[in-house]
């Protein structure tokens, strides 16, 4: 199955957080929106700017990023995309959750194959729920 993995997924991989999604390994294909590489990169920043984390975590982290999104497939921020991202939702997003959801339905529209939702926010995943997406991890 594909699977769509948001920031908040992939940053407690790659710092070795509790509870991160193990069967990630399990899904044939994970995907995702190119501003999953920008928000992952914001969070390390700020965490290394803000001294929860090290310079030497950060670096580790940016080196644990950038291999583990050799493994995704990056969709880009297309028109489509921003067009989904501005319509209603059955539940309240804020407008990155909502790209990223937009990402993951017009996903599953163009290969016409299932996707899954990796997530721990709970908001993303209730709204990918409305949608009758599955959802991992929250």
């Amino acid at each position: 199955m594909t699977t769509y993995v948001d920031a908040s997924v992939v940053l407690r991989l790659v710092l070795g957080q509790p509870d991160a999604i193990a069967e990630l390994d399990g899904f044939d294909r994970l995907v995702s929106s190119r501003l999953l590489r920008v928000e992952c990169l914001r969070s390390l920043d700020r965490l290394g700017l803000t001294a929860a984390l090290t310079r030497d975590q950060v670096r580790t982290g940016l080196g644990d990023l950038e291999a583990f999104l050799e493994s995704v497939t990056l969709i880009d921020i297309s028109t489509p995309v921003l067009t989904r991202a501005g319509q209603p939702l059955p539940s309240p997003l804020g407008t990155l959750d909502a790209l990223h959801l937009a990402t993951a339905l017009l996903w599953q529209d163009w290969t016409r194959q299932a996707v899954a939702i990796a997530t721990h926010d709970r908001s993303f995943a209730l709204a990918a729920r409305e949608y009758s997406l599955h959802v991992v991890g929250a």
